[in-house]
């Protein structure tokens, strides 16, 4: 299964009962597993979860702290780049140049990377005083 098929598969699990705006996301962690998340609202909107940071998640909750590819996918006219906090979040867990497939469940698709969807990001390296 591609990531992207992963992505699809986990969308249809969403619980998006107030905006239906259901979103899956999938990543692949170093080991070469694929973790999946949807994004799951509740009422009290900024109470939330992101499918990219749900992803993330599992990949962590299962001993996995990198990642090297990534895939969001939307019922929506054009590929939904994720959030400004999925951005940061992405980038705690991948290198810069890991690859990002932004797609739509009608087939639209685009790619880019990590690096390209949060440029000059806030890192680690920025916490470092020497």
């Amino acid at each position: 299964m591609s990531l992207i098929d992963a992505a699809r598969e986990v969308r249809e699990n969403a619980y998006a009962p107030y905006s239906h705006f259901k979103v899956g996301a999938a990543v692949r962690g170093r080991s070469g597993k694929v973790y999946k998340g949807c994004n799951v609202e509740n009422v009290a909107y900024p109470e939330g979860t992101c499918a990219e940071a749900g992803a993330i998640a599992a990949m962590v909750a299962s001993g996995e702290t990198e990642l090297t590819e990534v895939a969001v996918i939307a019922d929506s006219a054009m590929p939904v780049s994720p959030c400004g906090g999925c951005r940061q979040k992405l980038a705690e867990f991948g290198r810069s140049d890991v690859p990002v497939t932004l797609a739509t469940t009608d087939g639209r698709s685009e790619e880019t990377t990590i690096g390209a969807l949060l440029p000059g990001g806030f890192s680690a390296h920025h916490m470092d005083r020497t």
